[in-house]
């Protein structure tokens, strides 16, 4: 029997997983009280907002499920940006800043400051809630990757559900030539 590796995607809005959900025709399964989409060679669970809603996820998939080396895990979400990013901007994330710190995830050009609450007013160049959670579940993995989209230039109430799902259906296959090169 030929084993497949599995691509488990992390985010943390239901409509940023409709994206892939659609584009792959995903069915939707509950493990203890994740929503997860499967398929036969992609996983894509909602982590719910936050840095520790995505690290208890994305440690989740390593602990339930049969995880090889071979496999790929990805951060998807949306994120705040000043104005040098336009909207829709698909961002590869190399490194994220958190309470101060700085932690290297990948050699992609990008940096992400990661927070703990919504912000409205352009302190940083890029911003998320999630990105840390998942980097401190995962950096022991060998195959891992964040992928931002530009949601809005610090206007966080003017983000909608049909938008963010968009938005992320938009940058898909940019995303999966990026993970398979």
């Amino acid at each position: 029997m030929i084993q497949y590796a599995m691509l488990y995607i992390v985010t943390a809005l239901k409509s940023e997983s409709q994206a892939f959900v659609e584009k792959y025709r995903l069915t939707k399964t509950n493990y203890s009280g994740y929503t997860v989409f499967e398929g036969k060679e992609l996983r894509v669970i909602v982590s719910g907002v936050g840095v520790e809603s995505v690290k208890k996820a994305s440690s989740f998939l390593l602990e339930n499920f049969a995880v090889s080396d071979d496999d790929t895990f990805i951060n998807v979400g949306i994120c705040g940006a000043n104005r040098e990013h336009n909207i829709g901007t698909l961002l590869a994330i190399g490194s994220i800043i958190y309470r101060g710190k700085n932690y290297k995830v990948s050699t992609e050009p990008h940096t992400i400051t990661c927070v703990d609450e919504e912000i409205s007013q352009d302190f940083y160049i890029l911003a998320d809630m999630e990105s840390f959670g998942f980097y401190e579940a995962l950096k022991e993995m060998q195959n891992y990757h964040i992928f931002k989209v530009v949601s809005d230039h610090f206007e966080p109430e003017s983000v909608t559900k049909d938008a963010t799902k968009k938005l992320i259906f938009s940058a898909i296959d940019a995303m999966m030539r990026e993970v398979r090169r």
